[in-house]
């Protein structure tokens, strides 16, 4: 069968390097005796190095193409293919409720949206790894104080421990992309209760974060609005990327007693 043709509406660049799929693929092993769903499999490049691993292996692709290449070249994947959009996908499904590990060569064009969904289904995925842009895993990856640091880094680092393990470079895919991938490893950290309310802190990051040039006292007005007296604490005179996640996990909660106090 002929190979794949790679199609830019769905982001797809084919890793051609065996030696870097291998070395993706062993990033799953820190994560051992889990089932593995694979993102957007395409050709199979990082699935032939999966298949070795003897765990249950599942692979979600939304590309028709690519989807009739793996029944024809990976007959042992019979009943393991799920054919379609892994964003709209019930993950509880996947593997009858049991918890798994995530990985694949995602897509640039919706990877954040992929870890988003991996948030929201935390206690299923504790640990992810794979393939993404370059900037986007330094983001992710970024302390406190870094240029870089910012929203993603924030929301992923309260729930995971994030490790950028490698960079690769454009030549190694078919189509070369336009800029550097790199790989990386969530692994679920100590975190069972954030400490406040979930949704406003997604809130709080998020605004404070649209205005990252802005100190917290302008840029949470949106939420507090501009004579709310809280703004005389000395927190808001920093801007967002020097607050931790446990120093946004506190601004959060005094946001939430002034908003909503108890009586």
């Amino acid at each position: 069968m002929r190979l794949v043709r790679p199609k830019k509406f769905l982001g797809q660049h084919f890793l051609t390097d065996l030696s870097v799929a291998q070395d993706i693929a062993d990033t799953v092993d820190a994560c051992a005796d889990l089932p593995i769903l694979e993102v957007g499999p395409g050709m199979g490049v990082l699935t032939q190095f999966l298949q070795h691993k003897g765990r249950p292996l599942k692979v979600v692709e939304i590309d028709r193409e690519s989807i009739a290449y793996l029944y024809a070249n990976f007959p042992t994947l019979e009943g393991n293919i799920i054919e379609g959009d892994f964003l709209k996908m019930n993950l509880q499904q996947v593997f009858d409720g049991k918890p798994f590990v995530l990985t694949g060569n995602y897509p640039y064009n919706i990877s954040s949206q992929i870890f988003f969904k991996m948030l929201d289904n935390k206690n299923l995925i504790p640990c992810c790894t794979g393939m993404i842009q370059k900037e986007v895993a330094e983001r992710m990856a970024a302390g406190p104080g870094s240029k870089t640091y910012g929203i993603l880094s924030v929301l992923m680092q309260a729930w995971y421990k994030v490790e950028y393990l490698f960079t690769v470079h454009e030549h190694v895919f078919n189509p070369p992309p336009k800029v550097k991938s790199a790989v990386i490893r969530m692994t679920r950290n100590d975190t069972q209760v954030l400490g406040c309310d979930e949704v406003l802190f997604k809130q709080v990051v998020k605004t404070t974060f649209n205005q990252r040039r802005k100190t917290l006292r302008n840029s949470i007005k949106p939420i507090l609005g501009p004579d709310c007296p809280l703004l005389a604490d000395e927190v808001f005179n920093r801007r967002p990327e020097q607050l931790s996640v446990v120093e946004f996990v506190d601004l959060t909660n005094k946001v939430k007693d002034y908003i909503n106090p108890v009586n």
